[in-house]
């Protein structure tokens, strides 16, 4: 009786340590995405665009380009973003019209959104031969509804987020899920400032997170809204580069799973 008791006490040690061993080999082999930046650009200031990526070149830069109304596009632009996707940049889905999804739903129904706004746009893209994985709300605005339609045609979609809490606090920050949110970098998004941004992008090398930021027309001096100063934009990857941080595009997020 007892070696039997021994025997089950023996087995039973076994077991423990060939889990913890094998648990602990799975942590060991799991590596934490490095820390970086996600920067995308909403709407269609496609001249403006291809213009920054030759002055950001320097930095090796990456970045995420939502295009929206792509219909209206002129065939010098479609080329532009065809270069910019060759180099490596995201070209992303934007809206074939821009609607307000939650409101155009709440009237037409999920159904109508997927036909008019993702479909139209995403055949056109494809004519093009835009690989289009990634999805940018118009205005930021979304529901959980329109997200689990959307989930089925994107690996990833982009949401708005806002205020100037502590980092900690923060929804600007890749967390493992299908949809993440950005934060503004125009002058005359809430509560951005250069101090603030810094401070964001402190928290991301620091605590090796993905910070997620948007703006919409790069310009050397602001002249009206929707606007990204080219200064906030060398500023972001000059920080990048000192800090052997990691450019990522919105797509590439959803490969760190």
């Amino acid at each position: 009786m007892k070696k039997s008791i021994f025997k089950f006490i023996l087995l039973c040690t076994f077991f423990l340590f060939s889990c913890e061993n094998k648990n602990t080999s799975q942590k060991n082999n799991f590596k934490e995405p490095a820390s970086g930046v996600v920067i995308s650009f909403d709407d269609t200031s496609i001249n403006e665009w291809y213009q920054a990526d030759k002055t950001l070149l320097q930095y090796s830069w990456k970045a995420t380009f939502c295009v929206s109304k792509i219909n209206t596009l002129s065939h010098s632009e479609i080329k532009e973003l065809q270069q910019l996707q060759k180099e490596g940049h995201e070209i992303a889905g934007h809206g074939f019209h821009h609607f307000d999804a939650p409101k155009f739903v709440a009237k037409n129904g999920v159904d109508a959104y997927i036909k008019q706004e993702i479909n139209p746009m995403l055949a056109l893209m494809h004519f093009y031969n835009f690989k289009v994985t990634a999805f940018a709300y118009p205005f930021g605005f979304r529901n959980t509804n329109i997200d689990k339609a959307l989930l089925k045609k994107f690996k990833i979609i982009r949401g708005t987020t806002y205020g100037a809490q502590d980092p900690f606090f923060q929804n600007c920050y890749y967390n493992n899920s299908r949809v993440v949110y950005g934060i503004g970098i125009d002058t005359d998004h809430p509560n951005f400032s250069i101090p603030y941004l810094i401070k964001l992008l402190d928290y991301a090398k620091r605590k090796h997170k993905i910070l997620i930021l948007f703006g919409h027309k790069p310009v050397q001096n602001i002249t009206a809204n929707y606007q990204t100063k080219m200064e906030t934009l060398q500023l972001i990857c000059n920080y990048v580069k000192q800090h052997n941080m990691t450019f990522y595009t919105l797509s590439e997020l959803n490969n760190l799973k």
